[in-house]
């Protein structure tokens, strides 16, 4: 992985070759990673893994004709060939009356924002064997655990930047650290399994092994002896650990590409209520030692705190240039790519805002619910906003977790669970999309 500076002169190299060769506009992005895991399993070492990546992407237009190529080859040569090759192709491209970088005056100006996303301590793969380790040894040791899936520790490493003709430069880097672990309770048939995962971008906010290893093994004894509620209607409560997953469909809606396509169930929303008052969810791309934190996007706009939903409202669709044009609006600052193709639109530190009422107060405010904690399968229709997905989780009777539940299912609509979800206020940053705990207040439920 090349040094930070030397890295954005490639991207820089790359754009001035592409012009000088006939590009009108281009673009380049330079991106590459490194990580390191260590995997244990019942005491013993299992698996070191060590892989490292670095690519080029460069990206030229011929008037509203375009082309993006890519190499891992960074030779004078290969580099040379690339940037013919980009010419070539973008001259016999279809012309596309959307396409085009970001507009100049837009771009971002000045010292890049510091997000804090890289940790000055690196890769220590001894240190990595004794997190592992610790956090196997904390989940054997809960009762009724019987077995071990392993339990890994790791780092990694990237670096990222982009250049473009229109006056950009920048590039930044990030750094990662994780430990989990993966244990089975009972035996024979009745056998659950259950795990636990910590990331974070710097070392020192890194959970204690032994709490991730332990909270493994008491996930995995509380599956014990699931069974299957009665078919019918229930109000769903569903786990930070997957209501996040809710708020994934949301962002994926309200993308640029999908609206333009009219692929989107919140097609029309824009500016309508399609949560209760008082529910706002915000995307943060500037939080410090966030996990998708970024001090730019990848056009080169410049990031911010924005509520994409407030007092319930859809505020904003999330763009990159191309599709903001289609939708003759300003792009969002939101551009994510890779290094062969064009830019897309995504969220970075996306969350949902906790509500007024604690979890406990969810819990109790119906005499039966069910509180889900583990999702299964893809049932959702992007264009329609049908819901309908396999389940674990646990019966909830006068505010208590009751018995667990499996093979089931939960269905309804996202449109209908947007608009009656209830957040509680047990939000904690812990991810790269975070949400409370979420109620539903209706549900269909039935066997799998």
């Amino acid at each position: 992985m090349l040094p930070i500076e030397q890295a954005r002169a490639i991207a820089e190299s790359l754009v001035e070759q592409a012009r000088a060769a006939g590009a009108d506009t281009a673009d380049a992005i330079y991106a590459a990673s490194e990580s390191q895991s260590v995997q244990v399993r019942l005491g013993e070492l299992e698996h070191v893994d060590r892989s490292e990546g670095e690519e080029v992407g460069l990206r030229a237009f011929i008037g509203q004709r375009s082309a993006t190529v890519s190499s891992s080859d960074f030779s004078p040569e290969a580099l040379r060939e690339l940037v013919t090759r980009v010419i070539a192709m973008a001259r016999e491209a279809p012309e596309d009356p959307f396409a085009g970088l970001a507009p100049a005056e837009l771009l971002q100006r000045g010292t890049p924002p510091d997000v804090q996303s890289e940790d000055s301590q690196g890769a220590d793969p001894e240190a990595m064997r004794s997190r592992a380790l610790e956090a196997e040894r904390a989940a054997l040791g809960v009762p009724q655990i019987t077995n071990s899936s392993g339990a890994s520790a790791g780092s990694s490493a990237s670096t990222v930047a982009l250049a473009t003709s229109t006056g950009f430069s920048g590039a930044y880097r990030a750094t990662g650290h994780s430990v989990s672990a993966s244990v089975i309770a009972g035996e024979g048939a009745t056998m659950q399994r259950d795990s636990a995962w910590h990331g974070t971008r710097h070392l020192e906010d890194l959970d204690p092994a032994e709490q991730v290893g332990w909270l493994s093994g008491e996930r995995a004894v509380a599956r014990l002896n699931p069974g299957k509620p009665k078919p019918g209607r229930y109000p769903v409560l569903f786990d930070p650990r997957v209501a996040g997953s809710l708020i994934t469909h949301f962002a994926g809606a309200i993308t640029g590409g999908a609206v333009a396509r009219k692929s989107s169930f919140l097609q029309d929303k824009l500016g309508e209520s399609i949560f209760g008052a008082g529910v706002t969810i915000t995307d943060d791309p500037l939080r410090f030692r966030g996990l998708r934190s970024r001090p730019f996007d990848g056009e080169g706009l410049p990031v911010a705190q924005m509520d994409l939903v407030a007092d319930g409202v859809l505020r904003t669709w999330t763009a990159e240039s191309a599709s903001a044009r289609q939708l003759g609006i300003q792009p969002t600052g939101h551009a994510v790519r890779g290094t062969s193709g064009a830019p897309g639109a995504g969220p970075t530190n996306l969350f949902l805002a906790p509500g007024k009422r604690s979890r406990d107060e969810l819990l109790t405010a119906f005499p039966e619910a069910l509180l889900i904690i583990e999702l299964i399968g893809q049932g959702v229709n992007p264009v329609t906003g049908d819901y309908s997905r396999g389940a674990v989780g646990f019966m909830v009777r006068n505010g208590e977790i009751a018995e667990p539940v499996a093979e089931i299912t939960i269905a309804s609509n996202l449109i209908d669970m947007f608009a009656t979800l209830e957040p509680g206020s047990d939000l904690e940053f812990r991810r790269g999309i975070d949400s409370p705990t979420i109620l539903i207040p209706e549900m269909t439920v039935a066997a799998a």
